[in-house]
């Protein structure tokens, strides 16, 4: 079983920038292709980011190309995001996922692990 754990979150003025944290408890960590997902209140979870185990090639939403980075460090069991030129619109839930072997994607139903969440919340 395959845990995920979200750090990072928090409160950010527009403009500003935060970078999130997602360490798995697993053994082969550099076979997962890891994502970010997020989730507003009163929306649907929608995807954000992925980087691909095999070849660490990186997809993105529209809605965070140009601001948003996802990495990984597989000798830390660790992929990040790291969101730039925040605004209201990107408050939300974030969360982890993992999905073996996997080829990423926004169908959330392909994606294996969940981790909790961390809250992200842009004041105006």
């Amino acid at each position: 079983q395959v845990q995920l754990s979200e750090f990072g979150g928090g409160l950010v003025q527009a403009g500003g920038s935060l970078r999130l944290s997602c360490v798995a408890s697993v053994g082969s960590f550099s076979r997962y292709t890891m994502g970010w997902f997020r989730q507003a209140p009163g929306k649907e979870r929608e995807f954000v980011a992925a980087i691909i185990w095999s070849d660490g090639g990186t997809s993105y939403a529209d809605s965070a190309k140009g601001r948003f980075t996802i990495s990984r460090d597989n000798d830390k069991n660790t992929v990040y995001l790291l969101m730039n030129s925040l605004n209201p619109e990107d408050t939300a839930v974030y969360y982890c996922a993992a999905d073996y072997l996997g080829s990423g994607g926004n169908y959330r139903g392909a994606w294996d692990y969940w981790g909790q969440g961390t809250q992200v919340t842009v004041s105006s």
